[in-house]
């Protein structure tokens, strides 16, 4: 039982880092439609600028650009709204996991020591607090951190490189 509930306490941080991924693609998509929407407005702009003047070829080119900016926003439309979806659902998987954690801790028989700590921590948690394995920031700085790491070791390997190819 206690490996299971070990496991499902995995499964809640991947849960949660997944949520946060998928939140920061929606910022990432709304920035883009964002930009694409003052391109599509800046290309209607040129082309009504154009039109005023009568020059033709850069109307052409206008109408030619807003089509296709007009194109990527409905693109990019969508993917937002798929990706609203995709977090919504995520979000609910991850209340719904977090409740059976919840359930499985709460009714696992456990020792009188276990059981006191178990009241302590949902006690801290109860109270704004954050356990410690459980907070997904820890495990944000966790991968940061490992990250960091990574690409220390390959800035390393690259001086290491250098240093080689220079000797030769």
């Amino acid at each position: 039982m206690r490996v299971l509930a070990r496991q499902m306490r995995e499964a809640v941080v991947e849960a949660k880092v997944a949520v946060a991924e998928i939140q920061d693609a929606v910022t990432r998509t709304e920035r883009e439609l964002g930009a694409e929407r003052q391109r599509l407005a800046d290309a209607e702009r040129r082309g009504r600028l154009a039109g005023e003047i009568q020059d033709q070829e850069t109307m052409t080119v206008a109408e030619r650009f807003a089509a296709k900016h007009r194109e990527r926003v409905g693109v990019l439309e969508r993917k937002l709204a798929a990706q609203r979806e995709e977090l919504a659902l995520a979000e609910r998987e991850l209340t719904d996991m977090q409740a059976q954690l919840r359930s499985a801790e709460r009714d696992r028989p456990a020792m009188e020591g276990e059981r006191s700590s178990e009241t302590a921590w949902r006690d801290v948690q109860s109270g704004g607090g954050a356990r410690p394995g459980m907070d997904l920031q820890d495990e944000l700085l966790k991968s940061d951190l490992d990250r960091a790491a990574r690409e220390a070791a390959a800035a390393r390997q690259l001086e290491e490189l250098k240093k080689k190819m220079r000797k030769e």
